[in-house]
């Protein structure tokens, strides 16, 4: 399941005292000192989902006689956007209906976690959850809703706070029929 132990602690703290220097602040200063090793830290946390396959939570799945519609959501997650290397964050809905294969409930929280925690796009991750729930329990339908506030926009650029971006991946079930679809956007959306 891992890769390695995760990402080279020294390079990152070399690279943000460069980084640091570069941008023309002083890394010795007091307020900068411990500032890379702190960075190569949380890094280390944050991006610990390039070292792990989230699919892995998955395979501990029981048989099951219920063929109904289970969802989990307002599922929190942070993330970081690749293109800025700033935070997005939000909550993700995950919906499925099983084939006879279902999953414990956080192993669902996990699955979004281990994508989220990696340089990500917003419509990558989503894709990237409803990929691994259809591929290893092989449901009759998934469905993932993400809606995040990206600082990439809210800090810089249009500084919009407060926007929302949403998207979904749709898979079997809830792709062909819009009425199962109706159901679980009402379901998701119905109780916030």
């Amino acid at each position: 399941m891992t890769t390695t132990a995760g990402p080279d602690q020294a390079r990152i703290r070399a690279a943000v005292i460069e980084l640091l220097q570069a941008i023309g602040d002083d890394p010795t200063r007091e307020g900068l000192r411990d500032t890379p090793r702190r960075i190569a830290e949380m890094y280390a946390e944050i991006f610990e989902g390039l070292f792990i396959d989230p699919r892995e939570h998955l395979r501990v799945g029981f048989e099951v006689a219920h063929d109904e519609m289970v969802i989990l959501r307002n599922i929190p997650f942070y993330s970081m956007c690749e293109h800025h290397f700033l935070p997005f964050h939000g909550e993700a809905h995950v919906g499925y209906i099983p084939d006879g294969r279902v999953v414990g409930i956080s192993k669902l929280a996990r699955v979004v976690e281990g994508y989220a925690r990696r340089p990500q796009i917003q419509e990558q991750l989503t894709s990237q959850i409803a990929e691994a729930i259809q591929e290893v329990l092989q449901p009759d339908g998934v469905a993932v809703v993400i809606e995040a506030e990206h600082l990439c926009m809210t800090m810089r650029g249009v500084k919009k706070p407060g926007s929302l971006m949403v998207t979904s991946a749709m898979r079997g079930d809830f792709k062909n029929s819009h009425v199962t679809r109706a159901e679980f956007l009402s379901l998701v959306h119905g109780h916030h």
